[in-house]
């Protein structure tokens, strides 16, 4: 075949493709990896250029061309592979509590399955299937299909449609103009306006369920806050929970925080080398009790004093079980 009637661009992709590589690439090499001329790759280098990506030419017998970092990303080719660790790695990243690459993972694993053949779709749903990761506390799990699905209509301004759980556990039907997702580490949040409603609303990723784009567009309307990090911030803060703790506990703290029964925020405070100060929220008397008894050590508790006569409630419903215990088990005794 003459040089002239190649396929520059197929010729174009695999010089891309193998300046990728970590090495420099000899001219005279390249030239006879793709069949062509030292003239055509010197032109071929120069259209790669032009299209932004920073080939670096040395002189010299040991000189050659190679690909170095530049000012702006431009696109890169992955063979099958690599797409395949890249797209399960997102999801991964996605799943797991790491402060600030959790938004960034979902985007651009939304724009790598976009691309993705539909046999490199299938091995990553595989690998994916077959895989359990194992996650840092009990926190609410998240499919990435759906955070894939929510993070594409956000960056195309696609109005949603979903089933949603509140926390009473009502289950609704919201039609949303999605505006941001936003990861407080152990929840994701989606911010949008709600179209029924007329209102902004804020919903926790892990109880939406049915996720549909819809296709209809819509025109970005102005966010109550400047951030979305602050406007998710002053949400939770309406919802915090309503029960605030303070407790001396008998323990290290370095011990209490490798070992604490509840995901909630908490504070500790170290007293000495025995004891610290932990304070806590829930919304449930019952939930800071059943924490502060697994740890199993002594407390005292000095806030709110609805959770001391909680607890005494507890220790008289636990000695009266004792005794009725140990009575029943000598009048078995006594009948054998």
């Amino acid at each position: 075949m003459l040089e002239g009637m190649s396929d520059t661009p197929a010729r174009l992709l695999n010089l891309l493709s193998l300046l990728q590589t970590p090495r420099e690439w000899p001219g005279s090499e390249l030239a006879e990896r793709l069949g062509v001329s030292p003239r055509t790759i010197r032109r071929d280098i120069d259209r790669l250029r032009e299209l932004g990506y920073p080939v670096r030419a040395t002189m010299g017998a040991v000189g050659g061309y190679r690909l170095v970092a530049g000012t702006a990303m431009p696109p890169l080719l992955l063979d099958d592979e690599e797409a395949v660790a890249i797209a399960v790695g997102l999801r991964a990243a996605a799943g797991h509590a790491v402060v600030g690459i959790e938004e960034a993972s979902v985007r651009a694993l939304g724009k790598l399955l976009q691309v993705l053949p539909g046999r490199l779709r299938h091995r990553v749903g595989t690998l994916n299937t077959a895989t359990v990761p194992l996650l840092t506390g009990d926190g609410p799990t998240v499919d990435p299909e759906d955070l894939t699905l929510l993070a594409g209509a956000v960056t195309t301004h696609e109005r949603l449609r979903f089933a949603y759980r509140a926390r009473d556990g009502a289950e609704t039907r919201r039609n949303v103009e999605p505006e941001r997702l936003v990861s407080t580490g152990r929840r994701w949040y989606l911010i949008g306006y709600d179209l029924d409603r007329e209102d902004w609303r804020l919903f926790r990723v892990d109880r939406i369920t049915e996720p549909f784009a819809t296709g209809a567009r819509f025109t970005p309307r102005p966010l109550p806050a400047e951030d979305p990090a602050v406007f998710v911030a002053t949400r939770l803060h309406r919802r915090s929970p309503k029960h605030s703790m303070v407790a001396t506990v008998h323990r290290p703290a370095a011990e209490v925080d490798g070992w604490m029964p509840w995901t909630g925020d908490y504070e500790l405070e170290p007293i000495d080398d025995r004891s610290c100060v932990l304070r806590s929220r829930a919304d449930s008397l019952k939930w800071l009790a059943a924490g502060l008894l697994m740890l199993d050590c002594d407390f005292e508790v000095h806030e709110p004093p609805e959770l001391r006569e909680h607890l005494r409630a507890l220790a008289a419903r636990a000695g009266r079980a004792a005794e009725s215990g140990q009575e029943s088990g000598s009048g078995s005794r006594s009948g054998s």
